[in-house]
């Protein structure tokens, strides 16, 4: 008998397929050029998929009105529906290679809770200027842009933009309570996925933030969630997939577990991308805004720094 291959599995061979050139090019490059191919890659990993920025040009901005600010030398474009001056404010943040009116599915719901929503395309990304963008970069932007307004009443985030809203949090961005979609925990292991992802050899996966440190004086651990989420006071719903295969469900656990006032709601079947838009979704995360229990506690214990025991 045939076997029976499912359109999802179709795009997936399809997309291997395409990968293939550029995987074999890191691979091969991983051990004749080492250093340059570790540079190619850290451009790489900085640099946003281009089709968000198309997307967005054609997105109908559902009777937003759109506003720019400067940001470095940088202009970044934002959105905003209903009067954020007069209004308790709900500030929508996308995640990396994605654009702010990806989450249009909120504003209705948002503005019939009586909430201004406000937008932001970040650096390099939707119809914001600029080439290449870094999870601090994303992390100051999403806290300057909530500055304007005197800090938020709702934060929703997704993916990176969930870790960039965690880390802003942590470092006083103003808000009452905070709704994280499939949040990236941990930029490490995203290095390690993305070097599979392309090719990379594993021993210059490890060396992928060399540059950034380098460049920042930062050093990349201080980003990872276990180690920011304690000292933020405001509460949070985490809403994370079993089933993700771009950013675990264990990291969105690992919110949970480390933030004083989160709770987790777990989803099956949404995957990474899905769960944005998903009604179901923003009914719970409506009525985690309204103030009732959704998701679940999750307790952490210092023997544990995250994960399962």
């Amino acid at each position: 008998m045939a076997a029976v291959v499912s359109p999802q599995k179709s795009t997936i061979v399809r997309k291997n397929v395409r990968l293939l050139p550029l995987r074999s090019a890191f691979a091969l490059g991983s051990w004749l050029m080492p250093e340059a191919t570790l540079q190619h890659a850290f451009r790489l990993f900085g640099t946003p998929m281009p089709g968000g920025r198309e997307r967005a040009r054609r997105s109908d901005t559902w009777g937003a009105s759109v506003h720019t600010f400067a940001h470095g030398r940088e202009r970044l474009t934002w959105y905003a529906w209903g009067d954020p001056q007069r209004q308790p404010i709900a500030l929508l943040a996308h995640g990396w290679s994605g654009y702010a009116l990806q989450l249009l599915p909120w504003v209705e719901p948002l503005r019939q809770a009586g909430y201004a929503v406000v937008a932001l395309d970040q650096i390099a990304h939707g119809r914001s200027s600029g080439y290449r963008a870094t999870l601090p970069m994303f992390a100051d932007v999403l806290h300057r842009f909530a500055e304007r307004f005197g800090g938020v009443q709702a934060l929703v985030a997704h993916s990176l933009g969930g870790a960039a809203a965690m880390i802003a949090l942590a470092r006083g961005l103003r808000a009452e309570r905070a709704i994280l979609i499939a949040p990236a925990a941990d930029p490490i292991a995203a290095a390690q996925r993305f070097g599979g992802f392309v090719g990379l050899a594993a021993h210059l996966s490890a060396r992928l933030f060399d540059e950034f440190e380098s460049l920042t004086g930062m050093a990349v651990e201080g980003f990872q969630a276990h180690l920011n989420a304690p000292r933020i006071a405001s509460p949070a719903l985490i809403v994370h997939d079993l089933e993700d295969r771009e950013v675990p469900w264990s990291e969105g656990e690992r919110y949970a577990r480390y933030w004083p006032e989160a709770r987790l709601l777990s989803t099956t079947g949404l995957g990474h991308n899905r769960i944005l838009t998903d009604p179901g979704v923003i009914a719970a995360a409506m009525s985690y805004l309204d103030g009732r229990a959704v998701g679940q506690r999750v307790v952490s214990t210092p023997d544990l720094p995250y994960g399962f025991a």
